[in-house]
């Protein structure tokens, strides 16, 4: 089992009460040698109630105490993941520039001013009409948004459509989605293997197997691996299935990152 979750949440978040303590202490008992907390950083998302970000000032305070305090038992590193919206590329430019970040994740929840997971796209209009709204908007994100690492959880929406993953056939969008990949590869960015799809019953991780192959068929190289945990259960959910996917799809290694900057681990 891979020994690193690059995506997970804590209190800091506005969907998680874990403790951040909680978190890294599970994580240990799971044999993982380094954590990356991504607590959201989504400006503009009032979908939930306040606006989803965190207390940066507090956050950027706390969160390397906490990295000095547990050293000797796993390596913690200190990121964020930002909410993509199109006209948000020099707020986030800012932000990243601000603040010391090990790792930045990039995710596309809003689709037309709403989150995803509010299921407002869906209303009035068919899963497949939907989909490839979500995927151009997403292409959108990538094209003016350059202040990431890697691009998170691609097709996550599958999880909040009227029919799931049966109106999903990611070939329909192929079009959208390579334009997508060619825009993350040409930037030196990256893409997430995200675990949460298997939690939540997609019955794959994200992104689907057929955009990770695609993804390597062009070139991509940087891969990071993450649970999405936001409860110390959830963390390093199925990652003994992870390796085999990325084998699966042509992956020699995962990535990890350090302020900022990709560190390749070889799969086992």
């Amino acid at each position: 089992m891979m020994r690193a979750d690059m995506h997970m949440h804590s209190s800091f978040s506005s969907d998680s009460d874990a403790r951040p303590e909680d978190m890294a202490e599970a994580a240990i008992a799971k044999g993982l040698e380094i954590i990356c907390f991504t607590d959201h950083y989504d400006k503009d998302n009032f979908d939930w109630g306040p606006e989803d970000i965190f207390d940066e000032e507090r956050y950027f305070a706390e969160m390397p105490v906490l990295s000095e305090r547990y050293r000797r038992r796993i390596d913690i590193r200190v990121g964020a993941e930002i909410g993509f919206r199109p006209y948000l590329g020099e707020f986030y430019r800012e932000f990243t520039e601000k603040y010391p970040l090990d790792f930045v994740i990039g995710s596309a929840h809003s689709v037309q001013g709403h989150d995803a997971a509010s299921k407002r796209i869906y209303s009035g209009r068919t899963d497949q009409e939907a989909y490839r709204i979500y995927f151009e908007e997403m292409l959108e994100d990538v094209q003016k948004i350059k202040s990431y690492d890697v691009l998170g959880h691609m097709d996550y929406m599958v999880r909040y459509s009227n029919q799931g993953v049966k109106s999903y056939c990611c070939d329909d969008y192929m079009d959208v989605i390579d334009a997508i990949l060619k825009q993350v590869i040409s930037d030196g960015k990256g893409i997430e293997l995200n675990t949460s799809g298997l939690k939540y019953g997609v019955g794959f991780a994200h992104p689907h197997g057929v955009i990770l192959k695609r993804y390597h068929e062009l070139g991509g190289e940087i891969i990071t691996v993450g649970s999405d945990g936001h409860i110390p259960e959830h963390i390093a959910y199925d990652f003994h299935l992870a390796d085999e996917i990325l084998k699966e799809n042509g992956f020699r290694y995962y990535t990890v990152f350090r302020e900022r900057k990709p560190e390749f681990i070889p799969l086992s």
